[in-house]
């Protein structure tokens, strides 16, 4: 779950989402927004139980997130499309002036560029540990 470890809770709120199905309909949804992803809860209804309503929250990491694209400002919403890396895409909209496309772009950028940094620094480490065997290989030989 991106909610156990995924780092502080960023944004927390209401978007609605649009459904997969036929008739595409806005579904509310309660989105928590982490260092790590966005996940989607059904909104709280009175006659679930709590267990119920947290094996349907769906995450959307980062990881696997391409880019947030199409936004649209229409009437009092902003309209915007997530964009996953497999190629799909799920459309969302919220009032105009919760700015959701702006912090979910902002942390995803964030999260791609922590982990091109921590990809740089573990490459740099292997290449001073060949550096380092590698000296250690000339002075035995010089010896």
């Amino acid at each position: 779950m991106l909610e156990s470890g995924g780092g502080a809770v960023l944004k927390e709120g209401a978007l609605e989402k649009r459904s997969d199905g036929l008739l595409q309909l806005w579904k509310k949804k309660r989105c928590v927004l982490t260092e790590e992803g966005l996940v989607l809860h059904p909104p709280k209804h009175h006659h679930h139980h709590h267990h119920d309503t947290a094996c349907k929250a769906k995450e959307l990491h980062f990881a696997n997130m391409k880019t947030v694209d199409c936004v649209e400002r229409k009437g009092k919403y902003v309209y915007f499309t997530v964009v996953m890396s497999e190629g799909r895409e799920i459309d969302f909209r919220c009032p105009q002036d919760e700015g959701w496309n702006a912090e979910i772009t902002l942390q995803m950028v964030q999260y791609k560029n922590r982990q091109a940094i921590l990809a740089v620094k573990s490459s740099r480490q292997k290449q001073q540990q060949l550096l380092v065997v590698s000296a250690q290989k000339m002075l035995r030989n010089a010896q």
